[in-house]
């Protein structure tokens, strides 16, 4: 991102909404530094993570929106999750989504992995170029989302196919990943 975002703290209500919404992922201990950030909305941006530093920025309008607030919190927490799985793990789930690929899959479970999906060649899948790993990394971020939301099969954005959505929440219940949480410091 080019342009440095401007942040607040939170507010009492926006603090106590982002707490209700962690508490409810397993193994989630609150660490990471949340805050407002100013000029996401203008941006088509709901959040943003800066892993780095250990910090999560969210627009001040998705605040007000619990549901979303989840979802869209839960995803960037897995970024953090995304850089400490190990290669075993992500060249797993990248097996998972060439598999998809080869089966004629469409759809995803959140519109950040769904831009970078309708963005790659085939020539980017097989030479695992940036636009491929990035693609599986937001695909990551969003799966993990969904799971930790109970897959609830009704969203705008979850447009994968059941049989797919079966599939990963396979992976996510037989992997390691959920524990990870515990070691976001």
């Amino acid at each position: 991102m080019a342009a440095k975002i401007a942040t607040r703290p939170l507010t009492a209500e926006e603090r106590r909404r982002v707490e209700a919404s962690v508490r409810r992922l397993p193994y989630y201990r609150p660490r990471l530094r949340i805050s407002a950030g100013q000029g996401l909305d203008e941006r088509g941006l709901h959040a943003a993570a800066f892993v780095p530093r250990r910090h999560i920025v969210v627009a001040g309008g998705l605040l007000a929106r619990s549901a979303e607030l989840r979802r869209i919190l839960y995803h960037e927490i897995f970024h953090f999750v995304w850089t400490r799985l190990g290669n075993p793990l992500r060249l797993s789930y990248e097996d998972v989504l060439r598999r998809e690929r080869c089966e004629g899959a469409r759809g995803e479970l959140g519109w950040s992995a769904e831009q970078g999906k309708s963005a790659l060649s085939a020539a980017d899948v097989r030479g695992r170029s940036r636009r491929w790993r990035e693609y599986v990394c937001e695909s990551f971020c969003d799966s993990a989302a969904w799971f930790c939301l109970g897959g609830r099969p009704h969203h705008e954005e979850w447009t994968l196919r059941p049989r797919f959505r079966r599939r990963r929440r396979h992976w996510f219940s037989t992997s390691d990943v959920l524990p990870r949480l515990q070691a976001i410091m």
